[in-house]
């Protein structure tokens, strides 16, 4: 397959890109480096993956229409990931206007230029943000949404779009509900990655809420396994999945086992306004349109993800 992938030098975008290489797809990746965190980071995936020859990069906002109608000339794309965002839940209480403009107005660019080049396949990321605070875990995705910040907003409304969009043109869009994805090459502003670095450079670790959250980690090994199997699957109609490992995890003890074998400096502190008590979803359909993935055991991969940031010195990025 030719797949186009928006964001290929993100936590999720290189991870599924690189799967998708090693799987003999060719690749196009695009991304407009946003500074919202490490450039080095960023580079440092992009240089992995221009190692294949079947991956063609290209810096692009997709803001910016005209260079992805540009972009597309000639290139007889047949499907595309979206997971070009404005990340970060908390950053959209600074700065909401850039969410809009990004995580939506880039959307509708790129389902219009979709539309123009008679895309088949249309995958975009949504969040488990956009349920909001509820109580009927684990969650499904029928269930009722009611998002509490703008970046969860904004991931509703991409829903909402690319199901009126189905309705009306032949392009099949798919939403990928993404639970705390982790791992190597994970976004140094995670949880995950700043417990790491208090570590590594003996500084203090501000612990919210007192650690009683519980989130839903899902692996991005298994990620990109599940993604990869949807990307072959056909749909009639737009479809919403959970992408998760139906197996939530408190905060609080993963910072305390964390700490018998590397000591780090912990500071309790309140709840942020932008935090969601737990997050836990239901992966029942996800299992049931796929071949049933084996979910990776979080502490193994927590600290494979550790030696993975150690190795490469990432805190020092």
């Amino acid at each position: 397959m030719r797949i186009l992938v928006t964001g290929a030098a993100g936590f999720i975008g290189f991870s599924l890109s690189n799967y998708l290489l090693k799987n003999n797809h060719k690749v196009f990746g695009i991304d407009n480096f946003d500074e919202y965190y490490s450039i080095p980071l960023k580079k440092k995936r992009l240089k992995i993956l221009n190692k294949s020859k079947n991956f063609i990069f290209n810096k692009i906002d997709i803001k910016n229409k005209k260079k992805l109608k540009h972009f597309f000339k000639r290139k007889k794309i047949d499907t595309i990931i979206n997971l070009a965002a404005q990340a970060g839940v908390r950053h959209s209480f600074e700065k909401p206007l850039k969410y809009i403009n990004v995580n939506i107005l880039g959307f509708l660019n790129l389902i219009e230029v979709a539309k123009d080049n008679n895309i088949k396949k249309f995958i975009y990321a949504s969040s488990s943000s956009v349920y909001g605070e509820n109580n009927n875990f684990p969650l499904k995705e029928s269930e009722n949404l009611n998002p509490k910040n703008i970046y969860a907003v904004s991931k509703k409304l991409n829903e909402k779009i690319a199901e009126m969009q189905q309705k009306f043109g032949l392009t099949s869009f798919v939403g990928l509900r993404f639970f705390t994805v982790y791992g190597e090459w994970g976004r140094p502003d995670m949880f995950m990655m700043k417990l790491f670095k208090s570590h590594m450079t003996n500084k203090i670790f501000h612990l919210n809420n007192y650690g009683n959250h519980l989130r839903d980690f899902t692996y991005i090994g298994d990620v990109v396994k599940a993604v990869g199997k949807l990307i072959k699957k056909k749909f009639k109609k737009h479809e919403i999945f959970n992408i998760c490992s139906n197996n939530p995890v408190n905060i609080y003890d993963i910072v305390k086992n964390f700490n018998k074998r590397y000591p780090v400096k912990v500071k309790l502190t309140k709840i942020h306004k932008a935090d969601i008590l737990k997050t836990h979803g239901s992966n029942r359909k996800l299992n049931k349109n796929i071949s049933k993935i084996k979910y990776s055991n979080f502490y193994d991969t927590f600290y494979k993800t550790f030696d993975w940031y150690k190795k490469n010195k990432i805190y020092k990025l």
